[in-house]
């Protein structure tokens, strides 16, 4: 146990903490809606500090993070426990452990120079804390994200965007990439099957593109519930409004977990989701679970020249120099290596 950060007393031992923003108020002995925060007569404690439930090396395209060292290796860590509850969550298994084993915290120890060591040991250019909601692990990735910036490691979130404005200012030194879920445009959609709002998540996006955080969105399209156009042309506008570089990942539905009642998304409306993207004037626009579609790749902004082919998390070649592209010299934004021309 480590004691907690972003926490205030209310007085007779109750606390609010201050990580994410549903800013749980927490009677003495009671876990926050994360399940791995605890108020130990009055102090509040993460359960989870050194402590993974998964490890792994992943592709950065796994992430998915599409302009960040593409074609490298990214060593990717979680703990149990989420601030979400989505009913179509593919990492369930790990992510509500808490809630549903009654508070039991599973995973083995791993302190952060450990995954430091690994990192480096298996040529990992990143480090990205992934699977579960980085935000409710923050003192885990905060103590590894420095770490890692002293050996020229660097860190990644892949994160829900539920969090508080001063989690974002904590992390943020160390923060050099994050691909957030926009999961929907519509409030409803956020209380009825994640457990949140859609707000926080807007100002987290905004608030990172203004700390110079690289951002690359992902919607996963779910039939019925957030694929009709006037929505996606909403999201569209609104990763638009953080900077036309922005990139946005429209992924494929498959069912699971709660929503095994609903077909997998039709590649149509993948298709009309990427067109609605590009017509509102974002350069980058990929689709997601759908292998050896041309939307996995990456062209030039400018020229349209094939930059990076992929076929699923798997890049097949990569034309360009340094981060430029080869023929009309336009930069490719993102995080490359330095240009060598």
């Amino acid at each position: 146990m480590k004691e907690a950060i972003l926490y205030e007393k209310l007085g007779n031992d109750y606390i609010r903490c201050n990580l994410c923003a549903h800013r749980c108020k927490i009677a003495p002995s009671k876990p926050g809606i994360c399940g791995v925060r605890e108020n130990r007569s009055g102090t509040l404690y993460t359960l989870v500090h050194g402590t993974t439930i998964a490890e792994s090396i992943d592709p950065i395209e796994k992430k998915p993070l599409f302009h960040v060292y593409p074609g490298s290796k990214s060593y990717s860590i979680a703990t149990v426990g989420c601030n979400f509850r989505c009913e179509f969550c593919q990492n369930y298994d790990i992510s509500q452990v808490p809630c549903r084993r009654e508070g039991k915290i599973m995973g083995r120890s791993s302190m952060p120079e450990e995954i430091i060591e690994r990192a480096l040991r298996t040529g990992s250019k990143t480090i990205a804390y992934t699977y579960t909601e980085p935000t409710i692990f923050l003192e885990y990735a905060l103590d590894t994200g420095m770490m890692a910036h002293e050996k020229g490691i660097k860190n990644i979130f892949v994160t829900n965007g539920f969090m508080t404005g001063e989690a974002l200012e904590k992390i943020a030194p160390c923060l050099d990439a994050a691909n957030v879920d926009l999961k929907s445009f519509r409030n409803e959609f956020y209380e009825k099957h994640c457990g949140g709002q859609l707000q926080p998540v807007l100002d987290s996006l905004r608030r990172m593109k203004d700390l110079g955080i690289w951002v690359e969105v992902t919607t996963l399209i779910i039939p019925t519930l957030n694929d009709d156009r006037e929505e996606l042309s909403d999201i569209a506008r609104y990763i638009h409004s953080l900077g036309p570089e922005t990139p946005w990942h429209i992924s494929r539905f498959h069912p699971q977990y709660r929503m095994k009642n609903l077909p997998p998304t039709p590649l149509a409306t993948i298709h009309m989701a990427s067109e609605i993207g590009k017509d509102a004037g974002l350069k980058y626009v990929y689709t997601g679970n759908v292998p050896g579609d041309e939307g996995e790749n990456t062209c030039c902004s400018n020229c349209g020249r094939l930059l990076i082919k992929r076929y699923g998390f798997n890049v097949e070649d990569i034309d360009l120099r340094g981060s430029r592209c080869p023929a009309c010299k336009t930069p490719l934004d993102g995080i490359y290596e330095m240009d060598s021309i």
